[in-house]
């Protein structure tokens, strides 16, 4: 749902309450859905994905660089959503392990999807999830074409690092793992020692604390937090 959720970003103000969400997509239609259904129910998609609530520290990261990354915004999106849904998280590997040109196998995606879904989920309904996260890995840039996907090299930002290492750092990944987590994979490719220089970047930009020194790599992303970073000023 990146297109809508671009559109959403750009009219409701960042320090906008949930419910300026809300009335923007179920009563003022900012999206042109067709029926009233369809508005709700496109707000509750984009509200389970993304939060659409200043309360939720996801939420405010990913508004807060939203604007300041704005090439970064198709990874900033799906690594806020997978943060959020277990079965598009589960599908990561399958697509980012892939090698440049190496085609996604559809075979492999449902296979982990049923691993990850055991059994609360019918073929029918695998299948659709199937879709869905084949497109979304498309409109993050990972993959490319209508009916053979294959990989495509993704260029990481100081933003998508920022989050990533956010992310890492959120599930308990150690200093020396944050820039080869699974989070970090799907910020953009390049192995710990490329994706160095775009946290350092990011370090610069105000947005994490980095610093590499004497062989000895210091990483801070708590900051990222809006309310995090305003409590530090205080």
């Amino acid at each position: 749902m990146l297109r809508d959720l671009e559109e959403l970003f750009g009219s409701v103000p960042a320090d906008a309450e949930q419910s300026a969400y809300a009335d923007a997509v179920v009563v003022e239609n900012l999206l042109g859905k067709q029926t009233a259904a369809n508005r709700r129910l496109s707000y509750q998609r984009l509200r389970e994905l993304y939060g659409l609530d200043p309360r939720i520290p996801l939420f405010r990261v990913l508004r807060r660089l939203w604007d300041v990354d704005v090439p970064g915004r198709p990874r900033l999106a799906v690594l806020a959503a997978m943060a959020r849904d277990p079965l598009l998280t589960a599908t990561a590997p399958v697509v980012v392990l892939l090698e440049p040109d190496q085609e996604m196998m559809r075979s492999t995606v449902l296979a982990k999807l049923r691993g990850t879904a055991d059994d609360r989920l019918n073929d029918a309904v695998l299948d659709k999830v199937a879709r869905n996260t084949a497109s979304s890995w498309a409109q993050a840039g990972f993959l490319q074409g209508r009916v053979r996907k294959v990989r495509c090299r993704v260029k990481p930002t100081p933003g998508t690092v920022a989050l990533a290492l956010w992310l890492g750092w959120l599930e308990g990944y150690a200093v020396a793992q944050l820039l080869d987590s699974p989070w970090a994979r799907v910020a953009g490719d390049g192995s710990p020692p490329e994706l160095l220089p775009l946290a350092l970047k990011a370090s610069q930009l105000g947005l994490i604390h980095a610093r590499s020194a004497a062989g000895v790599l210091s990483i801070d992303p708590t900051i990222l937090d809006p309310a995090a970073a305003a409590a530090t000023r205080r």
